[in-house]
């Protein structure tokens, strides 16, 4: 432990997994530790055991949910884009031979108090419900000018530059209606709130075009794909691939009390009386609270089902967007429903989340919208936690904290931050030009 390292890790979240990953990839010597004695942190998978002494205080499940380690109950899930920046990142590393993904079967969006599928091409929104027949023709027109627009080739660009024209005015060219805007602003290019709307469109147009090429990558439902077992297997991979690399984990390490010299500049952590030396530092907001502050909460609900959601054509895994507009809030809603085609509960058994940005101090109020899509539900489980974001100079004191999880069920804005953060650490951008084949989805 009296070592020097490069940089200390402290708690196995997915975020400071994939960082001491990609740095054990660079050369740095690393020394990743935990407080708890299990991987993952805020975004562990619990058995059913582990879910009961969570959220009931009690280790005594009833018999007829099934075994308890069929379960493995994602406490921050999220699917993941199939072209998307976390692919790539696994990719880049190397990861993907120790994990196993499936498809996703379906995409949804909740609209004029109905569930829908998410028409994501030209051809689809000519055949989709939410639109009435001259609106799927102006659609169509917009889905085209997306699907060929090449960001460096002006050809493509129709006498426009989407660096400057807010997305207000691409979507006002084409005369969409406000319906059509919120599912597409909130489903296919994935905005939490409508502030999108006044800023440059290229950032849309890339999220639509990120929809689309991953939606055509499987030919499933959906444009993402999910672990078998669960995301509790990415934080082991990612440990995994840095112990190939030379680093080294600890886990069950009490205190971890950061340490810092008469600069105010980190220079080792202490747990059990021993110190390790290091430059720098990268953690959870847990470990330095005094350098965080709180920016918002997540409140969630998490149900154990024995049917699928009602109105998504069946899907075993599904994700449904509903939009602020849609219920009347400040920020989207979310549903994530799993099951036993990935592994994540027995058979006949489905886990479905329902997730927003807290705007209340009442969970089961405020999540009813999304509760009320379910249907019946065998158990339920509400919980709420707090977001933190970092406060401090990174320049200063050598410490790199990551922000909290999101209610999003998707990956992007968690990749985001983990590749700032890599930035912030190593002075470099990471390259993430990667053959996307290689991460090919589990085959039935």
């Amino acid at each position: 432990m009296d070592e020097e390292y490069d940089v200390i890790v402290l708690g196995t979240g997915l975020k400071e997994c994939i960082l001491s990953g990609l740095l054990s990839v660079d050369g740095l010597k690393v020394l990743h530790m935990d407080r708890n004695d299990y991987y993952g942190g805020e975004s562990t998978s619990l058995n059913l055991i582990q879910l009961w002494k969570k959220f009931r205080g009690s280790d005594k499940p009833p018999a007829h949910l099934g075994s308890s380690r069929d379960y493995n109950v994602d406490m921050i899930p999220k699917f993941i884009m199939a072209n998307g920046a976390l692919v790539r990142v696994l990719i880049h590393t190397d990861v993907t031979k120790y994990l196993y993904f499936k498809a996703v079967d379906g995409s949804f969006v909740y609209n004029k108090g109905k569930v829908h599928k998410v028409p994501a091409t030209d051809m689809e929104a000519l055949k989709s419900p939410l639109m009435g027949i001259f609106e799927k023709r102006r659609a169509r027109k917009f889905f085209i000018y997306v699907q060929d627009y090449v960001e460096n080739d002006p050809k493509t660009h129709e006498g426009l530059d989407l660096t400057r024209v807010t997305t207000k005015e691409l979507i006002a060219k084409y005369g969409l209606d406000d319906n059509t805007v919120d599912f597409i602003g909130h489903a296919l290019a994935l905005h939490r709130d409508d502030r999108y709307l006044n800023e440059p469109a290229l950032d849309t147009v890339k999220r639509m075009k990120l929809y689309a090429e991953s939606l055509a990558r499987f030919q499933g439902g959906s444009p993402y794909i999910y672990p078998l077992y669960g995301l509790g297997e990415l934080p082991q991979a990612f440990a995994r691939l840095s112990a190939v690399y030379g680093g080294t984990y600890m886990l069950n390490k009490p205190e971890c009390k950061v340490e810092f010299d008469e600069e105010g500049k980190v220079c080792g952590v202490t747990s059990e009386g021993e110190t390790a030396k290091c430059k720098k530092v990268v953690c959870d907001p847990s470990y330095l609270p005094n350098k965080v502050r709180k920016v918002g909460k997540v409140a969630r609900a998490i149900c154990i089902m024995s049917h699928p959601i009602p109105n998504t054509n069946d899907s075993h895994s599904v994700q449904v967007i509903l939009p602020q507009k849609q219920l009347g809030r400040k920020s989207d809603m979310y549903l994530f429903c799993c099951s036993y085609s990935h592994n994540v509960a027995p058979k006949g058994k489905f886990i479905a989340f329902v997730s927003t940005e807290a705007e209340t101090d009442q969970p089961e109020i405020e999540l009813k919208p999304g509760l009320d899509l379910l249907g019946p539900v065998d158990e339920i489980f509400y919980d709420v936690y707090d977001r933190y974001e970092p406060v401090n100079e990174p320049s200063l004191d050598n410490c790199f904290i990551s922000t909290s999880y999101d209610a999003t069920t998707h990956f992007e804005s968690t990749v985001i931050d983990v590749l700032n953060m890599y930035s912030m650490i190593t002075g470099k951008v990471l390259d993430l030009n990667v053959d996307l084949s290689a991460a090919s989805a589990a085959e039935e």
